[in-house]
């Protein structure tokens, strides 16, 4: 049989399809998440089905016999004759011998990465890394391979991912500076020793503190700097009020975004869970502000002169 075709094969192959839908994620591109975590759970559903038996590969619906003695061992094949099961026909099959549990949402995965859904595959998608990380756990399991083995330094992520005593929010902040310390790793790789802590004492290009002012002089927004919860870089935060006054404003921090490693956080529960500690971020002088967690009345920036 084709070595394409082989346990080995079809592991390595999920192996880099499972890292890319980690870095995906990392990145906010879910689309592209959606896409790789589907690869991944169909080539390492095919890896446990050659191990189990090389036959149950065998795609069906033409009824080619021929098909069945290849992957028998017994019949050599053109390579561009063979065909095997797709994604959702694997996941059936495993399903049927009690591999795998049914699972809407892993079904909604595999839907996304085959562009059936009709729906945005962006946020729906972004929650699914849970399921992602659980069938492989399932998946690894039928073949006795150790997770920290097919993971690598993504293991850490992967265990945030599914433990379920932290929030939903909790959970997937802690993912994403995971990721994202991953990412800003692999920046460094093959420059000279020292390089990335050179990166991190340099200060982000722009002011350190800039705060913009709409009638009356009331604080509109503020935009400063953070030590970055995933790299510990300068990571530029938006600070608008909740409450303000021409001598003073309370305010809430709403937007975390770090040019150095690419984590981004939205909303003041997702910069709470992440433990950057607000209270050391930049503020200039003449401005008198006092930290609040409640989300701000979205404010129309469109019209404001920041000259």
């Amino acid at each position: 049989m084709d070595d394409s075709l082989s346990f080995e094969s079809f592991l390595t192959g999920a192996g880099r399809a499972a890292y890319k839908a980690m870095e995906d994620h990392g990145r906010g591109e879910y689309d592209e998440f959606a896409l790789h975590g589907g690869v991944a759970v169909e080539r390492l559903a095919k890896a446990v089905l050659v191990k189990k038996n090389p036959t149950y590969l065998v795609e069906m619906r033409n009824g080619n016999s021929d098909l069945l003695l290849y992957f028998g061992g017994d019949v050599e094949l053109d390579p561009d004759k063979v065909r095997t099961v797709g994604a959702k026909e694997a996941l059936q099959r495993l399903r049927r011998i009690k591999v795998l549990p049914p699972n809407p949402q892993l079904d909604r995965l595999i839907d996304l990465r085959n562009g059936t859904a009709h729906t945005t595959v962006g946020d729906e998608a972004r929650s699914l890394l849970p399921t992602l990380a659980e069938t492989i756990a399932i998946l690894l399991k039928a073949v006795d391979m150790p997770a920290e083995q097919f993971w690598g330094r993504w293991i850490s992520a992967v265990h945030v991912a599914v433990d379920k005593q932290r929030d939903a929010i909790q959970r997937d902040v802690e993912v994403r500076i995971k990721q994202s310390q991953h990412l800003f790793d692999d920046r460094f790789k093959g420059l000279p020793e020292g390089a990335k802590e050179r990166a991190l004492k340099e200060p982000v290009e722009g002011p350190h503190a800039v705060a913009v002012s709409g009638e009356d002089d009331k604080l509109i927004v503020l935009i400063s700097t953070l030590a970055c919860p995933a790299c510990g870089g300068e990571a530029h935060i938006r600070v608008t009020p909740i409450r303000s006054t021409t001598t003073g404003a309370e305010v809430t921090v709403d937007l975390l975004d770090c040019p150095l490693c690419g984590l981004k956080l939205t909303g003041p529960e997702e910069i709470k869970a992440s433990g950057a500690d607000i209270e050391k971020a930049v503020v200039p002088s003449n401005i008198i502000v006092s930290w609040g967690m409640t989300l701000p009345t979205p404010l129309d920036l469109s019209r404001i002169n920041t000259a």
